[in-house]
């Protein structure tokens, strides 16, 4: 299990979006806009390809380490606790002077592969949340919010610790997100024309 848990923070310290925006020769997502090396940022370097594929790899950091708990047969409980690893990774990367994104995708990653109606009922409220306030950050900060009480009646009490912990490195990461949306400063999605 321990050895599973390294591996998921290692894995989950690789960066996809530094990683897809110098194979695709694009500046670092770091250098423009939040400065948050993630799928959004890339999304304002004009490359919807490149930030596709950062997302991809973003969420893939989650559901391959829950993949190979499943297939030790651990339980959901130490599967959050597997994810809690990843997501850390994704926060503060090891080969990126702990520096990273902000772990919403990986997250989805994660609860998706723990208990699929999990991560629907999460994906669900995040959905919701978007099409309601048009923040992205918000909606990210509203679902990983709910998660932990959405595991608690899925999965039951093991979950709860691990995944609250999770919602509250990513509301840490999520703080000029925030402030932003207390001065009315933070970007909306889905504008209409």
């Amino acid at each position: 299990m321990y050895s599973l848990i390294l591996f998921a923070y290692l894995l989950g310290s690789v960066n996809s979006a530094i990683i897809v925006c110098k194979l695709a020769g694009l500046p670092s997502p770091r250098t423009i806009g939040s400065g948050n090396p993630g799928a959004t940022n890339v999304l304002r370097l004009g490359s919807k390809k490149a930030a596709a594929c950062t997302l991809l790899g973003d969420v893939l950091k989650g559901i391959i380490p829950i993949l190979i708990g499943h297939g030790f047969h651990l339980p959901p409980s130490v599967l959050c606790w597997i994810a809690l690893a990843a997501i850390l990774g994704h926060i503060y990367p090891l080969y990126f002077g702990f520096k990273g994104g902000k772990g919403v995708a990986t997250a989805m990653g994660c609860v998706f592969a723990i208990h699929f109606l999990l991560g629907i009922c999460v994906g669900a409220t995040w959905l919701i949340s978007a099409k309601t306030s048009r923040y992205s950050s918000l909606s990210s900060m509203i679902s990983m919010t709910l998660m932990p009480f959405f595991a608690l009646v899925l999965i039951g009490p093991d979950s709860f610790i691990p995944l609250l912990l999770i919602t509250l490195f990513i509301l840490i990461r999520h703080r000029s997100n925030i402030q932003k949306l207390r001065l009315g400063q933070e970007s909306k999605i889905f504008q209409k024309k």
